[in-house]
């Protein structure tokens, strides 16, 4: 999920009555829900690299023993700085609970991640296999809804408080956050039981006269009965909208196919190459194509594509999360580009 949607599930994890046990959680446990995706600083190694190491160990279960310490580390030291210095005198932090609250808070990260179709690798570094729930979009506005006013309307409340001079004990905002957290759970309940809806009706049907391998549904936003169903036959991918709610799938014939493209020994020796392995790890539904590039010592673009981000709206299947891979004509690779960035083998390999 996109960064407002994890602070504002921290946020609201500490208001729903965490914050009630120690100083300084709702600001531990927003930062910690949102400190996995420091993992993008491995772009800095170059961006195939930090394709490659993205939703990695930082989104495992094991690497968030090390990011919740590093957030923990990271308010001890602001605590420190303000001369150790709460809201309230009368709670002290304890180190030993905002740590479990900094873990609790990393796995509704992964949990987070985990509802959309990139994915995220939760056993690693024993395991490299992806898990994806397919059933969010990766920005949401009735999960941010929900969370914004789980925040905002105690706030609302207090000034009516205020107001006729009532006073409130303790940390105010407990009802309204548990409430915008069922309301995030309730939605995922929807959402799953229309995707289920969704893979059932593509595995109904056949595709030009052939039974499908395997069928997936992948969300669009707010809509939980729009989604973008993608089947694989033995020749050919077959792309369509589907309608959760509709009795069969595709009946005004929109259906796009994609037939599999030809291996040969270019592709070959692009899947080999460092970017080609692991986009192909990540990819749910490869395209690998072939271009002809007589330009200087370039033979070959090998151009990789996952079709589950093919949405039949875009056309063209060449977004950010595609790949290119540059060969010579003796099959050697020149260059890796991941989306509109490119790093040279060279540096992949220092």
């Amino acid at each position: 999920m996109e960064p407002i949607t994890h602070f504002l599930l921290g946020a609201n994890l500490g208001r729903a009555g965490l914050n009630r046990k120690t100083a300084l959680a709702t600001a531990t446990l927003t930062l910690a829900a949102e400190a996995p995706d420091l993992d993008v600083f491995g772009r800095l190694h170059g961006v195939a690299f930090g394709f490659a190491h993205h939703r990695g160990f930082t989104h495992s279960f094991l690497g968030s023993f090390l990011v919740a310490g590093v957030v923990v580390g990271f308010m001890y030291l602001i605590w420190r700085l303000r001369g150790r210095r709460t809201r309230d005198p009368n709670l002290p932090p304890r180190w030993g609970l905002l740590f479990a609250y900094a873990y609790l808070a990393g796995l509704t990260h992964l949990l987070l991640d985990f509802t959309n179709n990139y994915g995220v690798r939760p056993f690693w570094p024993f395991s490299e296999r992806w898990y994806s729930w397919d059933i969010v979009f990766i920005v949401e506005p009735v999960l941010l809804v929900f969370l914004i006013l789980g925040l905002i309307v105690p706030g609302l409340f207090s000034l009516i408080h205020e107001e006729i001079g009532v006073r409130r004990k303790g940390p105010a905002g407990r009802l309204a956050a548990t409430l915008a957290l069922i309301g995030v759970v309730a939605t995922w309940g929807v959402r799953d039981y229309e995707h289920r809806r969704a893979v059932a009706a593509l595995e109904s049907r056949n595709y030009q006269g052939a039974d499908a391998l395997r069928v997936s549904a992948y969300p669009y936003w707010v809509n939980p009965f729009r989604w973008y169903g993608v089947a694989e036959t033995p020749a050919f991918f077959a792309m369509m909208e589907v309608d959760s709610l509709a009795p069969e799938v595709d009946p005004q014939g929109n259906m796009q196919i994609r037939y599999k493209p030809e291996e040969t020994p270019v592709t070959l020796a692009a899947k080999k190459s460092y970017l080609g392995r692991v986009y192909l790890d990540w990819a749910q539904y490869p395209m690998v194509e072939t271009e002809q590039a007589d330009t200087g010592p370039v033979a070959y673009m090998v151009r990789f594509r996952d079709l589950r981000y093919a949405y039949p709206e875009r056309g063209s299947t060449r977004g950010t999360l595609g790949a290119t891979v540059l060969l010579d004509r003796n099959l050697q690779v020149i260059d890796e580009r991941f989306g509109i960035r490119s790093t040279s083998s060279a540096e992949q390999q220092r």
